[in-house]
C-alpha cells in the first residue's frame, strides 16, 4: 500500500499547483473582464464580435490605470485626486479600508522612497532567533534620536504567509545583516514560510565554514545590557 500513497502524493504534485495556477488565472480574468461593463453595450466586444471572448479586459484595465496614472501625475491631476481622498476620509468604515489598503500599495509599488528598500536579518523575537525584514527608510525623527542607537533603520517584519501584517522595528544597524537577495526574492521566502529559499552563489563557499551557535549570554546586546545594570 506505501506504493500507493507514494504515487498518489506524486501525482498530486504536479496537478495541484496546476490546478490552483489555472483557477487563478480564470478569476483574473473574469475579474478584470467585468472593467468591460464601462463600456456602452454596443461598443463591447461581445456585440461587436458577436460572441464571448475572455481578456479583453485586461486590456482595457491597462489603460484605464495607464490613463488614470497620467492623470493624477499633472497638478490638476493630483489636485482632483487630492478632494477625492478628503471625501473618502469622512466616510467612517470606507476610510480605514482605503486609507489601509493604500498604504499597503504605496509600500509595495510606490517609489524609492515608500517602497521596501533593502532586504535584512534581524534577530526576532528573541536573540538566537533570525527573521526577514524589510528597509523602509533611514530617516531619522523624534522616535528613532531618542532611541541613542546609531544609524536608526526602520523595518518592517512581516508575517507569514500574509506579508501585508507584521511589525514595525526600529533597529541599530550595528545589530542588522544587510542581504544580498532582492525585496521580490526576500518576499517569496515569507510568503512560502521558508519553503522557497532563493539561490546565493556564496553557498558553496559557506558551507563548512559556518561558526558554531552562539549561547545567549554570548549576544553583544546581552552583555551590553548586563554592563548597564552594573
Amino acid at each position: 500500500m506505501s506504493f500507493i500513497k507514494r504515487y498518489l502524493i506524486a501525482g498530486l504534485l504536479v496537478w495541484l499547483p496546476l490546478g490552483v495556477t489555472i483557477a487563478a488565472l480564470i478569476f483574473l480574468v473574469n475579474l478584470f473582464d467585468q472593467s468591460l461593463l464601462l463600456l456602452p453595450e454596443h461598443l463591447r466586444p461581445d456585440e461587436l464580435l458577436g460572441r464571448h471572448i475572455p481578456g479583453f479586459g485586461i486590456i482595457l484595465s491597462f489603460v484605464l490605470i495607464f490613463v488614470t496614472g497620467m492623470l493624477v501625475a499633472n497638478f490638476f491631476g493630483r489636485y482632483l485626486y487630492g478632494i477625492w481622498e478628503k471625501l473618502l476620509s469622512r466616510i467612517p468604515l470606507v476610510r480605514s479600508i482605503y486609507m489601509a489598503v493604500k498604504q499597503i500599495s504605496e509600500a509595495l509599488f510606490g517609489d524609492g522612497s515608500q517602497t521596501f528598500q533593502k532586504a535584512y536579518l534581524l534577530q526576532y523575537p528573541r536573540a538566537g532567533l533570525w527573521t526577514l525584514a524589510f528597509q523602509t527608510s533611514k530617516t531619522q525623527g523624534e522616535a528613532q534620536i531618542k532611541t541613542n542607537m546609531a544609524e536608526v533603520v526602520n523595518l518592517f517584519v512581516p508575517t507569514t504567509p500574509n506579508p501585508t501584517s507584521g511589525f514595525f522595528i526600529m533597529a541599530s544597524n550595528t545589530e542588522i545583516i544587510e542581504l544580498d537577495m532582492s525585496v521580490d526574492d526576500a518576499l517569496k521566502m515569507v510568503i512560502s514560510g521558508g519553503v522557497v529559499v532563493p539561490y546565493w552563489p556564496g553557498t558553496e563557499n559557506a558551507v563548512g565554514q559556518i561558526e558554531p551557535p552562539k549561547t545567549a549570554s554570548e549576544y553583544d546586546f546581552f552583555d551590553a545590557g548586563k554592563k548597564a545594570q552594573d
